[in-house]
């Protein structure tokens, strides 16, 4: 049997004639680029993540660069996140000549870990970017609370994570920004990049929408330099069809993670995800902790079975960012999640038998 780490394709034929129609009336329009299919799901977005403004943008990657931007982040400012994440969020930092400050993990959520937060805060702070990683929201209320205290906006990076909740807050909807990413991979996923801007404030959303157009308002004149970011029609009626059916699917990968608890929780070699009882997690990644993580990389692979690593090589310890100063040691949890974590097929469409297939084979190496 094969189980591949996704299967976009067994879920493109449970929505295909609908997706068809949609991209066939944007073929029709000749309107590609922004324009009333965006802001239709823009709005659609904003309510399913209880906020005022929802900002379509070019990826997740650029909504994490454009609300540092919004929020005035430039060179010699500092911004705080995690180590233990996706690239782009502290290389949106660094691509605006700001300094990426990290804190590491819960070794529980793979989170970043509020306490260790106001440690890390100096004059320079002009940001803290919590990511909400696996589709698991971070622990929200400490991190709000030293923010609000401290004068220092939030943007959340909330990539993997729409849908998810903390004591009933939607993920994107706590800070100054949330940023969401629509990579086909993501629970909410397009034909291609994509990205959205959340947040509460009016003033906020106009200055991201002039950001995303080269900083241009009205249309050629510039006050201000921004880039070019913008969501395309095509993108935004394939997302609109699949929002539709995303708590559906992402209620479905919690039972599949249910399952995957139930049988592999009670093994003393392997750690299954811990989600906080006051969160609802999404999914995004079904990710254990293995001692002998490569030895069952290798051997699923060889039983047809898709995993991948999230993440390998921590921030701290990635060449591009060796000017920052750290060394292996700095972050000890984020290194360990990165040399014991694997991923596990979670997606919508795994059928019985290939859960079991997955299970029965985990079993076989770390039991024999």
């Amino acid at each position: 049997m094969r189980v591949p780490l996704l299967d976009l394709v067994a879920q493109y034929h449970t929505i295909r004639p609908d997706i068809q129609k949609a991209v066939q009336e944007v073929f029709e329009s000749q309107q590609f680029i922004l324009g009333p299919s965006v802001t239709k799901l823009e709005e659609e977005i904003a309510a399913h993540c209880q906020v005022r403004h929802a900002i379509g943008v070019a990826s997740g990657s650029d909504a994490l660069l454009l609300a540092l931007m919004a929020l005035g982040v430039g060179p010699g400012d500092e911004v705080i996140t995690s180590p233990y994440t996706f690239f782009a969020t502290a290389g949106s930092i660094a691509r605006l000549q700001a300094k990426p400050v990290f804190v590491d993990i819960d070794p529980k959520t793979y989170n970043i870990d509020p306490s260790l937060i106001e440690g890390k805060i100096t004059p320079r702070t002009k940001a803290i970017i919590p990511v909400h990683l696996y589709g698991q929201c971070a622990e929200m209320d400490p991190i709000l609370e030293i923010a609000e205290r401290r004068h220092i906006p939030i943007v959340e990076d909330a990539a993997q994570s729409i849908g998810a909740t903390y004591k009933g807050r939607q993920a994107g909807s706590m800070g100054a920004f949330g940023c969401l990413s629509f990579f086909p991979s993501k629970n909410l996923g397009g034909a291609g990049d994509g990205g959205m801007i959340l947040t509460q404030d009016g003033h906020f959303a106009e200055k991201i929408k002039i950001l995303r157009v080269h900083g241009s308002q009205p249309k050629y004149y510039h006050q201000v330099i921004g880039c070019n970011s913008r969501l395309d029609s095509l993108q935004a009626v394939v997302l609109s069809v699949k929002l539709r059916h995303l708590e559906g699917w992402s209620q479905k990968r919690r039972e599949n993670a249910e399952f995957y608890n139930k049988h592999l929780g009670s093994l003393d070699k392997v750690v299954v995800p811990h989600v906080e009882s006051h969160n609802k997690s999404i999914y995004n990644q079904y990710v254990i902790r293995v001692s002998q993580r490569d030895q069952l990389l290798n051997y699923l692979k060889e039983k047809g079975i898709g995993t991948e690593i999230y993440y390998p090589v921590p921030l701290h310890l990635q060449a591009c960012f060796k000017y920052l100063g750290h060394s292996e040691g700095d972050f000890p949890e984020s290194e360990r999640a990165a040399r014991e974590t694997i991923a596990l097929p979670i997606y919508p469409e795994l059928t019985m038998d290939q859960k079991i297939y997955v299970v029965d084979q985990i079993k076989r190496l770390l039991l024999s």
